[in-house]
């Protein structure tokens, strides 16, 4: 890892590994600050000790990591060391192998690791816990929980908790992520400082817990949550549990995020470079009434803001004039487009466009032909009446058949026509998880099994295609799907107020890169307070800039002011995708604001909203709203107005803004002139 340690050992008995430091490199050479320096009462010498992983056999009373009917017990077997670090413990009776593997992620300040099982026995095993990892914090004052939360259309909603003793508790039994909670969560002391994270990188169900054990440490469980469950080995099978990455900064959690943001670059290799395009979303212009000639009107008018991509969203295919038919049968409309869809495609290219589609491969409507010809292809139970949500099922991808028709059909529109970006969208959660003649299927890892396996086809077949993650919003925004995907969709929800509130939480786990925020209009679907334009545009270019408002309704002054601010964002998209970002306010600060340093520091800049009361009106008195920027204190910085600034103003005094009526969001590019003659750096924490 870049700067970390984390440094493991075999407990005396050999029965389980516990973590011996975590932090910065060369924390491990000293006493560690995990070891047990008491006696033990009342409970194992398991549940006292900092351990890694272990069987519920082994820790009885504080939590295990796994648990397989019957019990289990086991012992060190062996080790090795060839870039990844693996550990062998042998159950002799249960006949169970498990190996406890570690990856350190170069470049970056993280760590995963998962575990691989093998069932070497004549007997069929059952798991009814199947944890991906253990991790023990060494909190001191009890645990401040950090965590993000929400509902559909308030998703990332950062909370925190400050738990002293006892249990904290997430999970998604919705086959996916889901909008309550993301699989992700941070840690530090109760007094702050130094932070620690996991997240865990599966799309399907999952579950994370943290304890502060009766030691003082805080041991944080994570995993995927068997699902109808239990989970079968089968004699001479193998099971891997999902990857956990972990992570720690001591810059607490804006360091944490940097840590993490790092590390969605190195998920995506070469592509994260890739400029993410300026795109117009037709949806929330017309919905599921889409007609070619309307929607190349919205093209002309997207192409001369300066828009680099269309993307035609819900009902452009066959059968789609609602919510209640259509899924499934993924052929245009050619009524809809004058009998000619590749023509029309052709038209909004000849704009200078990119041309995209709105998909979701996983569900199917009851009304359609694929669903006529496969009734069998969804999940059900015999016997038991189907449940619609938004008038539609979920195709079962655990079965090949689907998986192969999910593929085929994709090829057949992307090598047709000339598409280079797939929203993949999907509205709903599996319900009647079964599958006849399959009782005891594992569902839930076999659809993910299956999604991952559509991504990665894509992903090699097809690889000049963006392709954006959506579940109905931000359902789905975990480490797997962001490994194979290039553009996150975090909320329905496009209120710029609100969305203030789930960027603020998005940028804590995910990197802007990835942060797909659309203009909308306004009074919008969900947000009636009004905001201006500028708002709106300053709130969206915090990652990846989108349009979805209906521009056949703009007046020319706000098409001009929009070409403009477009052309602005194109100028610094750069920094904010591929250098450090930083939330130094909140939502509920009187000024919220973001902070983007480029790699080489030279460029600083600034997104700021007006959220309070009006900072700077004529009539009383008042000061300057300042936010305070993390920049060197030793370098001086120059805005595009030639104003000139220290860096010890900006570190210490802040960036000031004055805030009207008509001047309510702002973006602060300031230039670094010549080299810093100190010691600190652009990017260390504010204070």
């Amino acid at each position: 890892m870049k700067s970390t340690s984390y440094t493991v050992a075999l407990d005396p008995s050999s029965r389980w590994a516990e973590l011996v430091a975590w932090g910065p490199s060369g924390i491990e050479d000293g006493p560690s600050v995990f070891s047990n320096a008491g006696s033990v009462h009342f409970i194992t010498e398991a549940d006292a000790a900092p351990a890694e992983y272990a069987p519920l056999g082994l820790r009885p009373f504080s939590g295990a990591d796994v648990s397989v009917r019957g019990g289990s017990w086991w012992r060190f077997d062996s080790a090795s060391h060839d870039g990844d670090l693996r550990l062998t413990f042998v159950d002799e009776v249960a006949r169970l192998r498990a190996v406890l593997c570690y990856r350190p992620v170069p470049e970056t300040d993280v760590l995963t690791r998962w575990v691989e099982f093998t069932n070497s026995g004549a007997s069929t095993l059952e798991f009814d816990r199947l944890g991906s990892a253990g991790v023990c914090v060494p909190t001191v004052s009890g645990a401040r929980l950090t965590y993000l939360t929400g509902q559909w259309s308030q998703e990332f909603t950062r909370r925190s908790v400050l738990l002293p003793a006892g249990g904290f508790r997430m999970e998604s039994r919705f086959g996916v992520p889901g909008h309550a909670h993301v699989p992700w969560l941070a840690v530090q002391d109760a007094s702050g400082g130094p932070a620690w994270g996991v997240s865990l990188e599966w799309p399907g169900s999952w579950e994370i817990s943290a304890d502060v054990e009766p030691s003082g440490l805080t041991r944080v469980r994570a995993g995927r949550l068997p699902s109808p469950g239990p989970v079968l080995l089968e004699p001479g099978g193998s099971l891997v549990t999902p990857a956990v990455a972990l992570a720690s900064s001591v810059d607490g959690l804006s360091g944490l995020a940097s840590v993490w943001h790092d590390y969605d670059r190195v998920l995506a290799g070469a592509r994260w470079q890739r400029p993410r395009p300026v795109l117009y979303n037709s949806w929330e212009a017309t919905g599921f009434d889409v007609q070619g000639a309307a929607q190349l009107e919205l093209a002309k008018r997207a192409a001369d803001l300066g828009v680099e991509l269309f993307v035609v969203d819900d009902g452009w295919f066959t059968g789609r004039d609602d919510d209640t038919g259509g899924l499934g049968d993924w052929t245009p409309s050619e009524a809809s487009f004058d009998g000619d869809f590749g023509a029309f495609v052709s038209s909004v290219r000849e704009l200078g466009l990119e041309f995209g589609l709105w998909v979701e491969p996983e569900a199917v409507s009851p009304k359609s032909e694929l669903y006529a010809s496969h009734p069998d292809w969804v999940y059900r139970i015999d016997g038991r009446p189907a449940t619609l949500v938004r008038n539609q099922l979920l195709l079962d991808l655990g079965l090949p058949a689907v998986v192969s028709f999910i593929k085929s059909t994709l090829d057949v529109l992307l090598y047709t026509y000339p598409i280079s970006y797939l929203k993949w969208d999907m509205n709903r959660p599996p319900t009647e998880r079964g599958r006849p003649g399959a009782p005891l299927a594992d569902l839930d890892a076999e659809h993910v099994a299956g999604y991952l396996s559509v991504l990665d086809h894509l992903r090699a077949t097809h690889p000049h295609v963006t392709i954006e993650a959506c579940a109905g919003g931000g359902g789905r925004t975990d480490l797997a799907t962001v490994a194979r995907t290039d553009v996150v969709w975090p909320s329905d929800n496009t209120g710029p107020v609100d969305r203030l509130a789930i960027q603020d939480g998005f940028l804590l786990m995910h990197a802007p890169h990835l942060m797909s925020s659309w203009v909308t209009d306004s009074p919008g679907v969900f947000d009636p307070r009004p905001r201006s334009l500028r708002f709106r545009f300053v709130t969206a270019m915090a990652g990846v800039l989108g349009i979805g408002a209906d521009l056949s309704r703009w007046s020319p002054e706000q098409h001009a002011e929009a070409a403009s601010l477009v052309s602005l964002y194109k100028s610094i998209r750069s920094v904010i995708h591929h250098g450090v970002a930083r939330v130094l306010h909140g939502p509920s600060a009187p000024t919220a604001a973001t902070q983007y340093t480029s790699e080489d520091g030279d460029t600083v800049v600034v997104l700021a909203w007006s959220t309070g009361s009006l900072t700077g009106a004529p009539l009383v008195p008042g000061r300057s709203s300042r936010v305070r920027l993390s920049v060197g204190a030793h370098a001086s910085y120059v805005d595009e107005s030639g104003a000139r600034y220290s860096g010890a103003h900006l570190k210490y005094a802040g960036l000031p803004f004055d805030w009207t009526a008509d001047h309510d969001a702002d973006v602060v590019i300031l230039r670094r002139q010549g080299s810093e003659t100190g010691s600190t750096k652009v990017g260390e924490p504010v204070g």
